[in-house]
C-alpha cells in the first residue's frame, strides 16, 4: 500500500478537503479567490481552514475585485 502525500493536511496529519470548507463572503469578492494560481489558492484554503470556527473572518491578503 502506498501513502498519498499530496494535498493539504492539518497539524495532526488529517487530509483537508477544501471543497467542504465554507467560503466567507469576503473571499467571494477577492481577486485571489478568482485566480487560477494554485499557490495562491493553497494559501487561501489554509487561511480559511485556520479560521473555520471563528465568528469573524479576516484576511491580510484581501484585495477587492
Amino acid at each position: 500500500m502506498q501513502n498519498e502525500i499530496n494535498g493539504i493536511y492539518d497539524d495532526n496529519g488529517n487530509k483537508i478537503n477544501p471543497g467542504l470548507m465554507p467560503i466567507p463572503g469576503l473571499c467571494t469578492i477577492c481577486k485571489s479567490y478568482h485566480t487560477e494560481d494554485w499557490e495562491e489558492n493553497i494559501l487561501c484554503n489554509l487561511n480559511r481552514y485556520d479560521q473555520r470556527n471563528e465568528k469573524d473572518f479576516s484576511c491580510g491578503a484581501f484585495e477587492k475585485m
